[in-house]
């Protein structure tokens, strides 16, 4: 048995991810909306059961978790969106899960994460090192990590919404323009459609995976980084497997500020009628400042819309 530090995501686990999914979950709707005269497409996955792409990884990875694995049960590491992930395919599969999320996350995110039946360990952000609190865990109770963006069956998982925009599509998309934290998504795509340019938008002075693909090695996040309203962006660093899958696929990374995200929110809600929390909104943010050439074979991907009613309300008031 290969290792799973060792296994390496492919094209075909993307696929058997993808007729995995279609099992359990309809696709998520793709869009059509003009763009600079433009018109692309939008993957609302922000629509998902979780209100996110995590729900594709999350499932994948626990539905191959071997017999042994189960039972021990699952810990992982996730701002908000990863952790629902996990937790909703948990649930369905009867496992028990525990997840490591920041004291200052999304209150929406916290209780969505506890009301799908998951136990979760809080830490400090920035001051504590998440992947440290999640390792004590694991060595203390056993169970197997789930990482939230550095591994093969995650990866595969998130792939799978590539194979869902071919169907769609009808034909690969010239490019996919994908809200960018740790890579996860990124890499299941380059992996899911070969043939299409991958645009990673990150948000302004947390481009940890735009700045590894210039330096051709992991880079991890400035002492002070600044601060960014794209709380599900945030990871110090991309792993290696990212990197790996990534290096020579995708193309110059771009940045967002925190003004062009929320205008990318309005513009979502005015246009598309979709509520998109802010690191959901950031490719599509990218695709209105001009940042990405487009063309009728583009997608831009819209990867999650868990926002509580205050913030999002001020986000539309131009607050």
């Amino acid at each position: 048995m290969i290792r799973d530090d060792m296994r390496k995501p492919t094209r075909q686990g993307v696929i058997d991810a993808a007729a995995s999914i279609a099992g359990i979950l309809p696709p998520s709707p793709l869009l059509p909306v003009e763009i600079g005269g433009v018109v692309v497409h939008v993957k609302a996955e922000s629509l998902q059961a979780v209100g996110a792409f995590k729900i594709r990884g999350g499932w994948w990875r626990l539905a191959n978790l071997t017999e042994d694995e189960r039972k021990r049960g699952v810990i992982a590491v996730s701002s908000g969106n990863h952790a629902q992930g996990v937790a909703w395919a948990a649930r369905r599969l009867g496992l028990e899960a525990t997840i490591v999320m920041p004291r200052n996350a999304p209150r929406v995110k916290l209780e969505a994460t506890r009301a799908l039946g998951a136990e979760i360990v809080l830490y400090e952000r920035p001051g504590e090192d998440r992947d440290e609190v999640a390792a004590k865990l694991i060595a203390e109770r056993g169970g197997t990590l789930v990482h939230a963006f550095g591994d093969p069956w995650v990866i595969e998982g998130q792939g799978s919404a590539g194979i869902e925009i071919e169907q769609q599509l009808g034909r690969a998309p010239s490019r996919l323009i994908v809200c960018c934290g740790g890579g996860g998504l990124a890499a299941g795509l380059a992996l899911a459609c070969p043939e299409s340019a991958i645009h990673v938008v990150e948000p302004h002075g947390w481009d940890m995976v735009g700045q590894a693909l210039e330096a051709g090695e992991v880079v991890r996040v400035a002492d002070d980084p600044p601060s960014t309203i794209c709380d599900a962006l945030q990871p110090d660093a991309t792993k290696p497997i990212n990197l790996d899958v990534l290096q020579g696929r995708a193309e110059p990374g771009v940045t967002v500020t925190d003004e062009e995200v929320r205008e990318a929110q309005r513009f979502a809600f005015s246009k598309l009628n979709l509520v998109v929390e802010p690191g959901g909104a950031a490719a599509l943010a990218a695709a209105l400042a001009g940042k990405v050439q487009l063309d009728e074979d583009t997608v831009i991907m819209i990867t999650g819309g868990n926002t509580d009613a205050d913030s999002f309300a001020e986000t539309l008031r131009g607050v």
